[in-house]
């Protein structure tokens, strides 16, 4: 079973670990004041595939490759129908979807972070 989620690529300090990911799909969002991220001037964001084989070792490549230079963090999400992992720079949450209280705790970390709270939508109905 792959996992699926988006990687903003402008998140990304080392842009080459987009190679190991199947990209699905790649649109362009213009930056708007609500992104909270003025230093850039658009989003690309890449839908991407994650074998269940190589969930772990993605989460930990993504994980050494988020930017955090800035004020406000980012984050990478990728889930499956029973798992979900959000992952954070040096930080790797695997939330079981089953359990919608685990998502409190990542909320709240991304929160601290910096991380607008309408950007840390996390849903376990979500697909």
């Amino acid at each position: 079973m792959s996992y699926k989620g988006e990687v903003i690529e402008e998140s990304l300090t080392d842009k080459n670990v987009l190679k190991h990911f199947k990209i699905l799909r790649t649109r362009v969002e213009e930056v708007t004041e609500r992104h909270k991220t003025p230093w850039i001037k658009q989003w690309t964001l890449h839908l991407i595939e994650v074998p269940d084989a190589d969930a772990e070792r993605d989460a930990e490549l993504l994980s050494k490759a988020i930017d955090t230079s800035h004020k406000s963090s980012w984050y990478v999400d990728y889930k499956n129908e029973t798992t979900h992992y959000i992952i954070f720079s040096g930080r790797i949450f695997k939330i079981d979807r089953k359990r919608p209280d685990e998502y409190r705790k990542v909320t709240e970390y991304g929160v601290s972070l910096g991380i607008p709270d309408y950007q840390l939508d996390f849903s376990p109905g979500v697909k």
